[in-house]
């Protein structure tokens, strides 16, 4: 009997179109596959949500969702309560991922290098407290580079100071120290890292812009490293992928800092659903790896269960 699988999409978080761009990506290829695909852009109305599930009786839910509700834990929580089995991690890997603090306490717990933090508030930001330059903001909960800030020197002037403060008067701001270096990351498979890209930004950081426009990035796979820092890369993925208690498929975000005399690894976040845009980072590992961009979310509809 042919599964049926409904693929949420949208939501309701930052990260709506990048959501709506792998969701659609994720349905063709599971309809050529075969597979009895029903979209879903999920909205807050959550009865509607609960009797599309009920009515469409979805074998597995290919969670296509990104940022906010549908990366948290929130979404998987339902699907947990309703018995339907869903794709990429479980509730408790979902939110200790999203919450950048959290993870950073697993990572540190685990024994992986982590780059110095503290937790700011606007009032601290404003005022010039957070940390010695070069540093960084961005938001605990948040995804694709959105509301990432890079303050390279001191100029003399307040982080923020002549320009509108981008934040939620009460948002949590992870400020962290900024890490020179290149950009790797790595896709972890049921627990097997796939291997290491890097991404080379056309110009400035690897941002928004950057991660979802046609030339704004180019990515190398394998990363052209030394053989050791790319098993090394490798270790702290999957070590990440097992810290958070993650399943299916997670990539993790590292910077590889070769601009000094010692050169170090440090990993800045794990990603429970990473992007399935047609730019996206994990289909270019997975291909790298053997596995076509069918393959994988193939792979990751038959694995996909409840729980944690």
């Amino acid at each position: 009997m042919t599964k049926k699988v409904v693929v949420l999409m949208g939501g309701l978080s930052s990260e709506r179109e990048v959501s709506l761009a792998s969701g659609a990506n994720v349905s063709a290829a599971l309809k050529q596959a075969g597979y009895d695909v029903f979209d879903y852009d999920l909205t807050r109305n959550l009865r509607s949500f609960i009797d599309m599930i009920e009515t469409q009786k979805p074998d597995a839910v290919f969670n296509a969702l990104h940022g906010k509700y549908g990366e948290d834990g929130c979404v998987q929580g339902i699907l947990d309560i309703m018995g339907v089995p869903y794709t990429h991690s479980g509730r408790m890997a979902s939110a200790l991922a999203m919450n950048k603090a959290a993870a950073k306490k697993m990572y540190r717990t685990a024994g992986l290098p982590v780059a110095a933090d503290r937790l700011v508030t606007k009032e601290q930001i404003l005022a010039g407290d957070v940390l010695p330059y070069p540093f960084v903001l961005k938001p605990v909960c948040d995804g694709s580079s959105v509301g990432v800030f890079i303050f390279n020197h001191d100029d003399g002037k307040k982080p923020f100071e002549g320009a509108e403060y981008p934040y939620a008067d009460d948002a949590e701001i992870l400020a962290e120290e900024y890490v020179a270096g290149r950009e790797l990351t790595v896709a972890v498979m049921d627990g097997t890292p796939l291997g290491v890209l890097e991404i080379i930004p056309s110009k400035g950081f690897y941002n928004y812009n950057a991660k979802y426009s046609d030339g704004g990035a180019r990515h190398v796979v394998p990363a052209a490293i030394p053989a050791a820092v790319y098993a090394e890369a490798m270790r702290i993925a999957a070590e990440a992928h097992k810290a958070l208690g993650c399943r299916g498929i997670s990539r993790s975000d590292i910077r590889y800092d070769d601009t000094g005399a010692e050169p170090r690894l440090v990993i800045l976040e794990t990603n429970t659903q990473p992007g399935m845009t047609s730019l996206s980072l994990v289909p270019d590992i997975a291909r790298y790896a053997g596995y076509s961009y069918q393959d994988i979310v193939v792979w990751m509809v038959e694995h996909a269960k409840c729980g944690d």
